[in-house]
């Protein structure tokens, strides 16, 4: 499925009218940089201007191009595909109007025209794709920033909002599918596809329901066992699986057959959008991480509520060797205590947080380290942002600094080296916990 997500020319359809869907779309891929040929089609002819530049709107597609993105009237979608099918690898079908309001016979002709011509479809009902690393942002969603998370939505308006959300989050993406009705192309396809893709480096899906529960195992069995994959599912209720049935047609089923495919295959199942954006940050940083846990906060309260957390999630409090002791014991301050959590108190600075990072890093029964920072006003936050930067630590690290302006200098220096910040104590926890299942 290269040509979806790495194609070297596009064929957009539709009104180019500035704020019609088609337009927008064309502005978003203009405007991301996208390197090859763009082609807009509509038959009244004329040019259309975006960002600058001028375009001349073909009346019809007669030369190949990888992919075809279409905004046209549903009834009118299948006679295109018949069209312009020697012409594409595959279409991305954005209009709506077939199955999800009970034209079956519309979506079954459009699956029955794009075969006869071995065009792969996406979609109808979708909100487009995305293919980052290649500078082709096919939707009308917000762009992205490149990095290695793949999102696969069932739902166009959840992708949208979960690219918002990775943006506000620092969240770098491979690609972005949102794939509707799933006429032709599913979930299943995506997760291999992605599985096998060299700039993904974790995949996330969000799901209502499957139409094939077998091959939807075998393919997220497959994707598991070579990177992480992160699973939100709507439709746990029984409410909630009426509603998800209506909204895709695909069929939600009991949500214990999913929670047990999910442990099945080793995909990491989370509860709601802010965790699955969590366990995203996470395995971007680190691929895996080890049940034991040290914690090294300047403020006790935050410490205990990640312990109480950690313990909650299964993890260990790591038991420090009795040489660490001694040596945190040598150049601490008596008030600290050395026993973990390692509590620096308040007036932690550079010195002592990278010290004592580099003390408890060599301790051998020591897996994983959860650093908190609750600065005062008379520590800056960057202080020890550097510190966690530069000291000598080969273990994974998950850091939560808090709160809001008071670390904001110190969050923004995290990120520019590659560590995202857990806001709370709780969430750094999990972040561990998802990490210790790889």
């Amino acid at each position: 499925m290269d040509f979806f997500f790495y194609p070297r020319s596009v064929a957009i359809f539709g009104s180019f009218k500035e704020g019609a869907i088609a337009y927008e779309i064309l502005r978003n891929i203009v405007d991301g940089g996208f390197e090859g040929r763009i082609i807009p089609v509509n038959p009244k002819g004329g040019t259309v201007q975006v960002s600058g530049k001028t375009f001349e709107i073909r009346p019809k597609l007669e030369e190949p191009v990888d992919t075809a993105i279409i905004v046209i009237p549903a009834k009118f979608v299948p006679s295109l595909i018949d069209e312009i099918g020697d012409l594409i690898e595959g279409a991305v079908v954005i209009s709506a109007g077939f199955s999800e309001v009970g034209n079956v016979e519309l979506e079954r002709e459009l699956v029955e025209k794009a075969k006869r011509h071995g065009v792969r479809l996406i979609g109808p009902n979708c909100a487009g794709i995305f293919g980052v690393h290649r500078k082709f942002f096919g939707s009308f969603e917000v762009r992205v920033k490149p990095g290695g998370l793949a999102l696969i939505s069932q739902s166009g308006a959840f992708g949208g909002a979960a690219l918002a959300m990775g943006n506000e989050e620092g969240i770098g993406f491979s690609a972005f599918v949102s794939y509707g009705n799933a006429a032709d192309l599913n979930e299943s396809d995506f997760l291999r596809y992605f599985a096998d893709d060299e700039n993904t480096k974790a995949i996330a899906l969000y799901i209502e329901g499957v139409k094939d529960g077998r091959r939807f195992m075998e393919a997220l069995h497959y994707a598991a066992s070579r990177k992480p994959v992160i699973v939100l599912k709507a439709g746990k209720s029984a409410s909630g699986a009426k509603a998800a049935a209506s909204h895709t047609g695909s069929l939600a089923g009991s949500y214990e057959i999913y929670r047990a495919a999910f442990k099945q295959t080793m995909a990491i199942e989370v509860e709601e959008m802010e965790e699955l954006f969590d366990a995203a940050k996470a395995f971007e940083m680190y691929p895996k991480a080890g049940r034991r846990v040290a914690v090294i906060t300047n403020s006790g309260g935050p410490g205990v509520l990640a312990t109480d957390k950690l313990e909650k999630l299964g993890l260990e409090i790591a038991k420090l060797g009795d040489e660490t002791v001694e040596e945190l014991r040598s150049f601490l301050p008596p008030q600290c205590s050395v026993k973990n959590p390692i509590d620096l108190i308040a007036d932690a600075d550079y010195k002592r947080y990278k010290r004592t990072i580099e003390v408890v890093c060599r301790d051998e029964n020591v897996d994983s380290l959860l650093v908190i920072c609750v600065p005062p006003i008379f520590i800056s936050s960057e202080e020890v942002a550097r510190a966690v930067i530069e000291a000598d630590c080969p273990k994974p690290i998950i850091v939560n600094f808090m709160a809001g302006e008071l670390v904001r200098d110190g969050v923004n220096l995290l990120e520019k080296r590659g560590l995202k910040n857990f806001p709370t104590p709780e969430r750094a926890a999990k972040a561990l916990a998802w990490l210790s299942l790889r």
